[in-house]
């Protein structure tokens, strides 16, 4: 079974739910294989398996339901505070649908309408949605002006799916729309950027340069460390929670204790968290849950010595969105392994499979996602578990370095 998620936002880039991309097994892809009543009942199943909360945390899932599944008593499992009931967009109306809708809105559920271009004014499901989702590839802003405001004039709450850029996401909020979907976020916007992250960078190049010397100095890197408070708070909690009831007395031992290799990934971790401080929050989650998922990949890939660099080129897959630079400009300087520069920047290299691999997956494209999880002899049960880990352990860092 494979379940990826995708961000959703409010107008302050605020994660307000996720959507879950779900198929069932090698065989189908999305639907096709399998009927779409199998398909959901298996994200119902999984969601509760896995625990809702490490899956979606405090948000709410939207879950796409067909004609057939809406009427299952299964999709009562979830409770109408952690989930969306999403109608698909070739789903056949007629009165038993708006009775079982009708029933749901009356238990608290709240009604989407997935990929809309119907005509707003007939379509008899548009009195009973509480969100109606755009896909602006599908329908460009444009062309449903007049639909927006009547339906911002009914109380409907409006969901721009397909945003791919920042200029899209502005015309879309200008417009009235309260809700987004799409990798607009996690790109790059290199036309406005600004050089006020470069000391931050360099700051923590230092710390990096350090530690990839052949012989780091703990004394060395405590003394960096010191020179910034809030650094070496961060440090002193991570440690105290690593420790149990061991007493972490000084910077020092608190960096002997926890490790070189943890330094280092806690270091790239925080590094990415300041330079993205007013990027959304869950840029960072993303490059974390990247950064644990690249390692289990490379572990089941046999490639066991370079898990931590798989992990290094996860969690900084997506610092060039960070710093709004392109990947070579913000990889500059760093010292990172070949292997990651090549990936990442190039395109080619030991890791680049793990990377498109990485994408695919998080992206719910099925089809690459077998290719090349099959090329790497990975096996599809296995990439579902590592991505909710990844997902657990990001949840977990978030709450440790905040």
């Amino acid at each position: 079974m494979f379940i990826a998620r995708q961000p959703i936002f409010n107008q302050q880039l605020e994660v307000f739910g996720y959507e879950l991309l779900f198929r069932l097994n090698q065989q189908s892809t999305q639907f096709g294989g399998i009927s779409s009543q199998g398909a959901t009942a298996t994200v119902i199943t999984g969601l509760f398996e896995s625990g809702l909360d490490n899956i979606i945390e405090d948000k709410f899932a939207f879950i796409n339901f067909d004609a057939i599944f809406i009427h299952s008593d299964a999709l009562e499992l979830i409770k109408p505070n952690r989930m969306i009931v999403e109608m698909l967009e070739n789903i056949k109306v007629d009165r038993v649908l708006m009775d079982r809708l009708k029933e749901l809105k009356n238990l608290g559920y709240k009604i989407a309408l997935d990929d809309f271009f119907e005509n707003y004014q007939h379509y008899p499901l548009i009195p009973l949605a509480d969100i109606i989702k755009y896909d602006l590839l599908i329908t460009p802003l444009k062309t449903i002006t007049d639909d927006i405001q009547t339906a911002l004039a009914q109380g409907k709450t409006l969901l721009a799916e397909k945003v791919e850029t920042e200029k899209e996401f502005l015309e879309a909020k200008a417009m009235g729309f309260q809700l987004f979907q799409g990798y607009f976020f996690s790109k790059p916007s290199i036309a406005g950027r600004s050089c006020d992250k470069t000391p931050s960078k360099l700051q923590y190049i230092r710390l990096v340069a350090e530690i990839k010397k052949e012989d780091p100095s703990f004394e060395t890197l405590a003394e960096l460390i010191e020179q910034d408070v809030t650094l070496s708070y961060r440090l002193m909690r991570m440690a105290s929670f690593q420790s149990g009831s061991d007493l972490i007395s000084s910077i020092k031992f608190a960096l002997t204790y926890i490790g070189l290799k943890e330094i280092e990934r806690w270091i790239n971790i925080i590094m990415l968290q300041d330079l993205g401080n007013d990027k959304p929050e869950e840029l960072i989650k993303i490059s974390l849950i990247r950064s644990k998922f690249a390692e289990f990949m490379a572990k089941r890939a046999g490639m066991i010595d370079f898990q931590h660099t798989a992990s290094m080129m996860g969690l900084f897959s997506i610092l060039d969105a960070i710093l709004d630079q392109t990947m070579a400009e913000a990889l500059t300087g760093i010292a990172l392994p070949p292997s990651i520069l090549e990936a990442l920047i190039y395109h080619r290299g030991l890791l680049y499979p793990i990377y498109k691999l990485m994408l695919a997956y998080e992206k719910g494209d099925w089809i690459l996602t077998d290719a090349i999880s099959s090329d790497l002899n990975i096996h599809h049960s296995d990439l579902y578990k590592d991505y909710r880990s990844a997902i657990r352990w990001a949840n977990e860092v978030m709450v440790n370095i905040s």
